[in-house]
């Protein structure tokens, strides 16, 4: 991949997107196109068939998709397989039409089997039954590598895909209706904070940002306090008051933030800068045909050329709470919804692979989150 070369990124105003952009011209590459939404809407063929036929990109990242955490994941299954399915099927076959280089397909370790045995090796894909909360969202991924393995295989093109683990950091998704868990308790702990604080300059910024309901600039507090109630972030009045300056009087909050599930599933968390890193390095250093062994080619059947990218390492949500909770500052309880669903037990990926290849991660949680602390206090 030269500099020069035209590179196609899709979906670049997403959290994996705008990172593997911002990494792109940090290291000189300048020729960069896009289809920003609504301009350009992906799941409509002619759209996309126009777009290449215009451009002619010599690299695509496929980063464009419809996300969500585990309720809208199961709240609009119809979506969450239609708008994948069309955006990665018209982007891969219009790559194939205009004879791109090299398309990396992102795709997410839900593709796995809900009871999968861990680490979780780039095999065991379609060896058991999937998570349900995330089921369409999960189906339309292997399609999608199904898509860039079949076309490899009839049309010789050089199409990879890749499986991140949860990932995390700049350009996130903090709403609470929407986002991954990460975020949504990242979000909720620091508006916990500022509660305990009696910051809320902070707090209506930050409802500003990320609307919530009906509030809105000039919202009461009772309002807003009530608006928070529905998201798990319950605020109780203490009787004491403290005096500041001998004049105002200010009112202390007693706050306690609840989660979905038990807290005692597992997850691997990867920083989206590091994500970014190994997809442009499996661009310029692997093909598809450093995915699959001489033997499977002697058996004629060449599957799971996928490849898993993580850390090999996962936190179990309480923990994750519990860190966010000290790094933050927050001194409030944190409790757990039971009868909200957990989603899969555990799924930490096995990176064996990737590794191989000669790529690791670089960033840990514990960094990582701080550093997307200081962005999200940046932006609120």
């Amino acid at each position: 991949m030269k500099l020069s070369d035209k590179i196609y990124i899709a979906g670049h105003t997403g959290m994996v997107g705008s990172a593997i952009t911002r990494r792109l011209l940090a290291e000189g590459y300048s020729n960069l196109v896009f289809t920003p939404y609504p301009i350009y809407d992906l799941t409509d063929q002619k759209t996309v068939v126009d777009f290449f036929s215009t451009e002619k990109p010599d690299y695509v990242f496929l980063a464009a998709a419809k996300v969500g955490g585990i309720l809208s994941n199961n709240t609009f299954r119809a979506q969450f397989i239609y708008e994948n399915l069309m955006i990665q099927n018209n982007i891969i076959h219009s790559s194939y039409v205009n004879k791109v280089k090299k398309l990396l397909f992102l795709g997410s370790s839900c593709i796995y089997p809900k009871n999968c045995l861990q680490p979780i090796k780039e095999e065991y894909l379609l060896t058991g039954e999937l998570e349900y909360t995330n089921e369409p969202y999960a189906i339309a991924k292997i399609a999608g590598i199904k898509m860039c393995e079949s076309y490899n295989f009839q049309y010789n093109t050089n199409f990879i895909s890749v499986m991140p683990t949860n990932l995390y950091g700049k350009n996130d998704n903090y709403n609470l209706e929407t986002s991954h868990v990460l975020p949504a308790i990242i979000r909720k702990v620091k508006i916990g904070k500022w509660i305990e604080q009696n910051d809320w300059l902070s707090i209506r910024r930050d409802l500003a940002k990320y609307p919530i309901d009906f509030i809105v600039q000039n919202s009461t507090i009772s309002e807003i306090l009530a608006a928070l109630e529905k998201y798990g972030i319950h605020v109780i009045p203490l009787t004491k008051e403290r005096i500041i300056n001998n004049q105002t009087r200010e009112k202390r909050f007693d706050v306690t933030i609840n989660l979905w599930g038990t807290g005692s599933p597992y997850r691997e968390f990867l920083h989206v800068d590091d994500v970014a890193a190994a997809c442009i390095f499996l661009m310029r250093k692997v093909n598809f045909e450093d995915l699959y062994s001489q033997s499977s080619i002697k058996n004629a059947e060449i599957r799971n050329t996928q490849l898993n990218i993580g850390t090999g390492e996962d936190i179990t949500i309480e923990e994750l709470a519990k860190l966010i909770k000290s790094l933050i500052g927050f001194k409030g309880n944190i409790t757990w919804d039971k009868s909200k669903p957990d989603g899969t037990f555990r799924k930490l990926l096995d990176v064996s692979k990737i590794n191989s290849l000669g790529w690791k991660f670089s960033i840990g949680i514990k960094e990582g989150i701080k550093m997307i602390l200081d962005e999200y206090s940046d932006k609120s």
